[in-house]
């Protein structure tokens, strides 16, 4: 038998909702029911009562409500089904922004601010370049950008009308000026702009990978690829180098497993002084060349 069931009734409301239910009982039983992650049951239930973590530390006698504590179950459940956590809290983290995320944007992650990282390492500090984004979802990209470059203009598109909706809020959240978000496929929605940094992280995965069930939360046209997960890379590059300036620079993130073909790619539509850098992981991550034999 599944033990399933049993861990979803883990807090009992049916039986316990006149007895009275404190932080620290409800921490313990959520530890329980994720398996001893009770650094997520913590997020969760500061998620239900809008606390911190020292809160829930120095408050640990202090009662639910029955509508909390129907709430911190519902998401126990949600999270023992599989949905992710940064879901689940409405927020997430990246490049220490505080983002809001949903269904239809993917989660950030941390391997992606490598992507960020080496782009600011390519504009000066003082720059008024123009940078594009594309396929911003939460906008974590863009707005990690436009935050580190304040005299940048930053373009972020997305074909998602949801997503850019979220970037916006996120753009707004964080009082940041410099950012324009439009509607549409890649550089679709970039005619007669030119840039000096066009960055990418794209889906890179295949439509037969074993892992895409782990991610079966997340939007699948913002994961998969086609066959060998290489389409959307293979779109991007051969119709960027019109939307860039001379010596212009495309930024991709692509699979720890992809980075010879997109060296392979780039040097064939004439991309020029290309490298591959890896993440904290040391697996290939991140593959950069410029247009034309011009400097910026």
């Amino acid at each position: 038998m599944s033990e399933l069931p049993s861990r979803l009734q883990v807090l009992d409301m049916s039986n316990n909702a006149s007895s009275s239910i404190t932080v620290a009982w409800a921490l313990v039983r959520g530890n329980a029911c994720l398996r001893g992650n009770r650094r997520e049951a913590e997020w969760l239930l500061g998620h239900v009562l809008g606390w911190s973590r020292t809160q829930l530390l120095t408050h640990a006698e202090q009662s639910l409500t029955i509508d909390q504590r129907i709430l911190y179950e519902t998401l126990l459940m949600r999270r023992l089904q599989g949905e992710p956590l940064p879901y689940l809290l409405g927020r997430w983290e990246f490049w220490s922004l505080d983002l809001a995320v949903g269904p239809s944007v993917l989660i950030p992650r941390p391997e992606t601010e490598l992507l960020v990282e080496l782009a600011l390492a390519h504009i000066p500090a003082d720059a008024s370049w123009t940078v594009a984004d594309l396929g911003t979802g939460s906008g974590a990209i863009a707005l990690a950008v436009a935050t580190e470059r304040p005299f940048c203009q930053v373009i972020a598109t997305d074909y998602c009308p949801m997503a850019l909706s979220i970037a916006q809020t996120n753009a707004f959240s964080l009082g940041l000026m410099n950012v324009e978000f439009l509607v549409g496929d890649w550089c679709a929605p970039l005619a007669g702009r030119h840039f000096h940094l066009i960055l990418s992280n794209p889906p890179y995965v295949a439509s037969d990978d074993t892992h895409l069930d782990n991610l079966r939360f997340e939007p699948q046209l913002a994961l998969v690829a086609g066959s060998d997960g290489l389409a959307a890379i293979r779109l991007i590059a051969s119709t960027v180098r019109d939307y860039l300036y001379p010596g212009g620079m495309l930024f991709l993130e692509h699979g720890h497993d992809q980075g010879s073909f997109v060296r392979k790619l780039l040097t064939e539509l004439d991309y020029k002084e290309l490298e591959t850098l890896p993440d904290l992981e040391n697996r290939e991550r991140v593959t950069l060349g410029k247009a034309g034999n011009s400097d910026i």
